[in-house]
Parts: C-alpha cells; sequence; structure tokens
C-alpha cells in the first residue's frame, strides 16, 4: 500500500445536499488518500448515493466545497470529473455488447481524433490490461465477456482516462466468490499505483477484507471515519443503524403442517434436471449454489415463467401443470424476483398501485373502476405490517430507498394471499438493518404458515434461515441437508461438486 500524503487528493468538506422536504446530506466531509482503499458504509438512504453523484458531477451541492490537490474545484458534468481525474464503476457495468474491449476501454476519449489507428487502440488496449494482469482478447466483442471481465473492462476504461479516484459502488454484488477475488486484486493492484478508491459494499466481510479505512453516514450525516483496525462488525453496525444488531439472522422454530409442494424429476432442456424435492407449510428451503447453479431456474419453471420440459409437479397431492404465472398463482404460488427494479416493481407508479397490481380485479367496482379506498386500505396495512418507511403510500416507488422497495416487491405478492412464496435473493443489495427486518419477515411468514423457497447466494443467510437446504451446482441436484446437519463446509463442498459423505432423503415423509 502506498502510505497516505499529509493531504488528500480528493477532499469533500461540508456538504449539504436537499431535496424538496428531505435532506440528502449534511455536512457532510470525506478525505481520500492516494494509494488508499476507503470504504463508504451506510444504510439505503444514508446519502452514500447522493455523495458520489456530487463527486461525479450528476448533482451539484447545496453547500461545501470539492478540493482536488488542495485547489477548489467545480464539477458540473461527468466530462468535468473525467477531466479532474474521478471515474466510477457500478454494480452493472456500462458495457456496449457490440463493441470489442478495445473500443469500450477507449469509447470516452473524444480526443482520439476522427481516425482511427487501430493498431494503436489495440496495442495500448493490451498494455492497460497487462498493467492489471488480466489477459483478455481485445479484438472480441464485448457481449461474450462475464460480469467479472466486464468490471475489468470497467477499471481499464478508468485507467486509460488517468484516474486518480475510482468510486466502486457495489461492484461485487453479481460476482462469485472467485470473481470477487479477482476484482480485489485489480483493486489492490490499483492501490499500489497510488490511486485512490472509494468502496462502497453491503457486504461487511468484503469491507474488512480490502478497507484501509472506513467512513459510515446515517441519515444524510457523517458518524465516523476510522482505520481499518479500529473497527469492528459490531460497531460499524451500530454507526449505521444508531443500535446494535444481535439478530441479523433468527429464524423461529416452526410446526409443520401439510405437504404442500412435490418436485419429481423435474427438468429443463439445457438449464436443469433431475430436481427432487418437498416442501411443507411453515417450512423454509434454502437453495444454495455458485453463480450459474440454475437455481433461479428453478423458481421460474415453478411459478410458469420458464416451464419445465418434463418431470412431475403435485400440489397438495393432486398432480398439476403449471405453463403460466396465472397458473401459479391460482394455486397459491407467488415469486418476489431478485431483480426488484426491472422486473419486481413499476418504478414510476405510486406504492398503493404497485401493491395491488397483481390482483388488480379485485378492487373494480362492477362498472369497472378502481375502488381507491379499498386500495389505500390494503397499502396502509401492508405499510403497517411491514414497517415501509414512506411520507405517503401515493409516493413513486422509485424514490424509496432498496430496502423498503424491497418491502414493496413482498407487499405486492403477499397481497396475492400465497401458499407457497418463492424467494429470490430478497436481500441482495440492501443494508444490514432492512436485512434484519426482511430476515424477521421471512420468520414471520413461516410462522404464519407459509411455505417459502429461499434462494440466496448469501451463504450465512442460508444456513440460518432455513430448515433443509437444497445445494445446486451447474443445474444439478447435489443434495438436501437438514438444519443440524448443514454447515458452511458441507455445503461448500456440495456446491463445488464434492458429492456428500452420507445421503440426504429429497422427499421427507
Amino acid at each position: 500500500m502506498v502510505l497516505p500524503t499529509p493531504s488528500p487528493v480528493l477532499a469533500m468538506n461540508g456538504i449539504s445536499k436537499r431535496f424538496g422536504i428531505t435532506q440528502a446530506l449534511d455536512d457532510v466531509s470525506l478525505e481520500l488518500y492516494p494509494g488508499e482503499i476507503h470504504a463508504l458504509l451506510g444504510e439505503n438512504g444514508a446519502g452514500k448515493s447522493t455523495l458520489i453523484k456530487i463527486m461525479t458531477g450528476i448533482y451539484k451541492p447545496d453547500q461545501g466545497t470539492i478540493l482536488l490537490d488542495g485547489q477548489s474545484i467545480a464539477v458540473h458534468n461527468s466530462i468535468d470529473a473525467q477531466h479532474h481525474g474521478i471515474a466510477a464503476i457500478h454494480q452493472e457495468p456500462m458495457i456496449f455488447p457490440d463493441l470489442n474491449v478495445a473500443e469500450n476501454i477507449f469509447i470516452s476519449h473524444a480526443n482520439r481524433g476522427a481516425v482511427v489507428r487501430w493498431r494503436d487502440m489495440y496495442r495500448e488496449a493490451e498494455a492497460i490490461l497487462a498493467q492489471l494482469d488480466m489477459a483478455l482478447d481485445v479484438r472480441s466483442p464485448a457481449r461474450g465477456l462475464t460480469l467479472a471481465e466486464q468490471q475489468t473492462v470497467e477499471i481499464a476504461k478508468a485507467i486509460s482516462l488517468r484516474v486518480r479516484v475510482l468510486i466502486m459502488d457495489e461492484p461485487t454484488a453479481s460476482l462469485s466468490a472467485h470473481e470477487v477475488e479477482q476484482l480485489f486484486q485489480l483493486t489492490r493492484r490499483l492501490r499500489e499505483q497510488g490511486v485512490a478508491l472509494l468502496f462502497i459494499s453491503h457486504r461487511m466481510e468484503e469491507v474488512f477484507a480490502i478497507a484501509d479505512r472506513i467512513t459510515v453516514l446515517r441519515d444524510g450525516k457523517h458518524i465516523s471515519t476510522n482505520v481499518r483496525s479500529a473497527v469492528t462488525t459490531e460497531s460499524a453496525i451500530r454507526d449505521m443503524v444508531g443500535r446494535a444488531i444481535d439478530d441479523l439472522f433468527i429464524k423461529e422454530h416452526v410446526a409443520q403442517g401439510e405437504e404442500l409442494l412435490v418436485v419429481q424429476e423435474l427438468t429443463k432442456a439445457r438449464t436443469f434436471a433431475g430436481m427432487n424435492f418437498a416442501i411443507r407449510a411453515g417450512e423454509v428451503l434454502g437453495f444454495a449454489g455458485l453463480v450459474g447453479a440454475r437455481r433461479t431456474d428453478v423458481g421460474l419453471a415453478l411459478f410458469g415463467v420458464e416451464p419445465a420440459d418434463q418431470g412431475e409437479v403435485r400440489w397438495q397431492g393432486a398432480p398439476v401443470a403449471i405453463r403460466t404465472p396465472q397458473d401459479a398463482m391460482r394455486l397459491g404460488i407467488a415469486y418476489v424476483t431478485e431483480d426488484r427494479r426491472q422486473l419486481g416493481l413499476t418504478l414510476s407508479m405510486s406504492i398503493v398501485s404497485n401493491i395491488t397490481l397483481p390482483v388488480l380485479r379485485q378492487y373494480l367496482d362492477r362498472w369497472g373502476l378502481i375502488k381507491t379506498a379499498d386500495e389505500a386500505k390494503t397499502a396502509e396495512s401492508y405499510r403497517a405490517q411491514l414497517s415501509i418507511r414512506t411520507p405517503s403510500i401515493y409516493l413513486e416507488t422509485g424514490k424509496l430507498s432498496g430496502g423498503n422497495q424491497q418491502k414493496v416487491v413482498l407487499s405486492k405478492w403477499l397481497n396475492t394471499q400465497p401458499r407457497l412464496l418463492i424467494l429470490d435473493e430478497p436481500t441482495r443489495g440492501i443494508d444490514v438493518g432492512a436485512k434484519a427486518e426482511v430476515h424477521h419477515i421471512i420468520s414471520e411468514l413461516a410462522a404464519q404458515g407459509l411455505a417459502i423457497i429461499l434462494i440466496s447466494s448469501d451463504l450465512p443467510e442460508v444456513l440460518a434461515m432455513s430448515d433443509r437446504i437444497l445445494v445446486m451446482r451447474e443445474g444439478r441436484q447435489m443434495g438436501i441437508f437438514n438444519r443440524a446437519e448443514a454447515s458452511q463446509e458441507t455445503i461448500l463442498a456440495a456446491m463445488m461438486g464434492q458429492q456428500p459423505a452420507y445421503e440426504t432423503r429429497a422427499l421427507p415423509r
């Protein structure tokens, strides 16, 4: 690590920003030093995104100054940020799939002239990737790149612009453990080269693995900045939420009821094969697996979005065919997607409209008009039940924090009165406080008799919240583990293709 110099490369001093009645940032200061990885923590709505957007010129602060090498600068737009050596990479890489790797790296270079010197561009792209110790074919289309490789291209793009400050906003959210380690290696190389890095993540273990210093924001205010050695998980959480959270994973013991769903030899060509499991009322069945295990595809098949080709599904003992989501909903199956912004919600619509949308017919009078009072009553009920933090149920859903958006998605599908709820990555991209609340909701729903399939890439979450865990690898079922016999070691071994030392029953009776 390059030791911090006496003066930061970038300093945000007394930054404030208000949106209407919401004070997004209130006198926040942050210093970034060359050769340092600085983690920024905070719940959704703490002000992290607003601060980043001010740094990159998307927003203009109401108060405060931005200093580069001790000199005040104005960042009016992304071009200004680029000129000052400030760049950002995000959870979803901004890649042009039909351009090749080299073209993506140099896409922001407006000064390369009207005539492209292809040989020079390819040579420079290869030199940048070599600097990162990454071997990519710079002439190949970006369409075929993995997410980790796309993140590498984004970093190479920033280096090509002579980046001095690199903001990494949730860059690991969609990466496997191996890909995360590759990204961390790149991050450490950039640190050694003197780049100042701002790293934002909801994954505490990653923050403690990579950061040199840690800053916490809460409710738009600066709470603390400390070297990593002076911070513990408990102290970071306490700073983030204003209280200690020692019950992140709470799963109450529930007496399970009747067998609702039985799946035998469920198969979808070129996707998954030979799925055998059952689930009872009040049970949480966890689905674990590495990226590419095809867990989501099984969930989509059970909800009728991508129906299976072969196999049998029995619901309450009777064979059923689930070919459409309507088939699934009639049985009492609901599915909460992992992509709440693109697939789970209509962000431009109000909270109340999102919650009632799947069963809107129930809110129509005999003339086909919406009974708005009934809609409002339902929305207010879920607002109270799930603690949705909003000034009004008529607020646009897109204006909510990630955790509150997730609660709206849950409300939307709970309003269909399901018997089986499929939760696909229900805590992805939400802060530690909201995650604890979602876990409480899952536990309470199971206690009320709902059967829950929990698909999650967060192994501690699966271990803590599941009664049984089904492990998948590359579309194949590797085993089902009871809560008592499941451990991080046994589940990881099955995820990586090692057969369990003992047989587990797929269909307990």
